[in-house]
């Protein structure tokens, strides 16, 4: 795993993105903005699932108006997704924490820079938001919809900011495929030190969304690439925190929480391993501490795993060890092995502090 690329650390609201500062999960809210009552709801929702920032969209005038009420409400920092019309985007930087654009159907560059004057006056940070889909139509006709227009596409944006004296920048590149998402991003990384927010847009539903995000934002991560991210499900809200919070952990670059090791189902199997796992992941939820666990269920591999885990259960027939780093701690009937090794996983989480 490369070493993370050392980028200028904004902030949105009081959550700092980029520099030092850890990798952030995103989503945003399906519900119409102007129902404030349900995008409350709905923003509630997502940070008691562990959202650090949340993006609504401003399609009209009055969802860009109802922000004001939203704001009031809620805890957690408020993104404007602006398309099209610029003076949504004025009138929601009165409210919001950060505005999101997207410069391929904003318009001529007056426009931008009514946004950037709005945003400097508020101490706002923008996200230049290029969606390979809606390129502006000089790059569109120069190199198609791929990722050398995308690039081309967000250095020319990023360059129009800058020479306005702006600078508090975050970047995403977001294709509906794999490949030019990573290529994207690769190829701008090296050429600035801005944030990035890292997506596979339109990613489809949970299956399809959870492969594709896993695989391009995950390879991302490993290349030290990604201070931000979201990963787009049709339809869900908590599944989008579930799934982003789950490839920063097992792309390494995050360390919290248990990595929970267990075989595959197989003929071998002599327990209910499928049961005890979900209880195990149930049971251990809440523990931040780092480390690695194995619930394996049968001979061929069980003990090998375990003395290479923190803690494990290694199921024979009937009954089975528990083990605390390499060392057998009690050999228990079947039923009695969960609440015993949850036990001594607490103990070890406590332990490390």
């Amino acid at each position: 795993m490369k070493e993370r690329y050392k980028t200028k650390k904004i902030y949105v609201g009081d959550v700092a993105v980029g520099g030092d500062a850890p990798i952030t999960v995103q989503s945003m809210t399906y519900s119409n903005t102007s129902d404030i009552e349900a995008t409350v709801e709905q923003i509630k929702r997502l940070h008691f699932a562990g959202c650090d920032i949340v993006r609504v969209a401003v399609p009209n005038m009055q969802s860009a108006v109802a922000l004001k009420a939203i704001r009031e409400q809620i805890s957690i920092p408020l993104v404007a997704d602006i398309h099209f019309n610029y003076k949504l985007a004025l009138e929601a930087a009165k409210w919001v924490d950060c505005i999101r654009v997207n410069p391929g159907n904003i318009g001529e560059k007056g426009r931008i820079k009514e946004i950037v004057k709005a945003c400097q006056e508020r101490s706002l940070p923008i996200r230049i938001g290029v969606n390979s889909g809606s390129l502006e139509a000089e790059f569109e006709n120069k190199y198609g919809a791929t990722a050398q227009g995308m690039v081309a596409s967000a250095e020319y944006n990023i360059k129009f900011l800058e020479d306005l004296g702006f600078t508090d920048i975050k970047i995403s590149l977001k294709a509906s495929d794999v490949d030019r998402t990573v290529d994207a991003y690769r190829m701008l990384r090296p050429k600035n030190n801005y944030p990035f927010h890292l997506g596979v847009t339109e990613a489809g539903t949970i299956f399809h969304a959870t492969v594709k995000s896993a695989i391009g934002l995950g390879t991302l991560l490993l290349d030290g690439i990604g201070d931000t991210l979201r990963v787009s499900i049709t339809g869900e809200l908590e599944e989008e925190i579930k799934v982003g919070k789950a490839i920063i952990k097992d792309s390494g670059r995050v360390k919290e929480g248990l990595n929970i090791i267990s075989c595959p189902t197989c003929g071998r199997i002599e327990a209910d391993l499928v049961s005890a796992v979900a209880e195990v992941e149930k049971r251990t939820a809440h523990i931040k501490t780092p480390m690695d666990v194995s619930v394996m269920g049968c001979v061929v591999n069980a003990i090998g795993e375990a003395k290479h885990a923190d803690v494990a259960i290694a199921y024979g027939k009937g009954s089975g060890l528990v083990m605390v780093q390499g060392e057998v701690v009690a050999k228990l009937p079947e039923g009695e092995l969960v609440d015993r090794f949850v036990a001594e996983v607490e103990a070890f989480a406590q332990k490390q502090g």
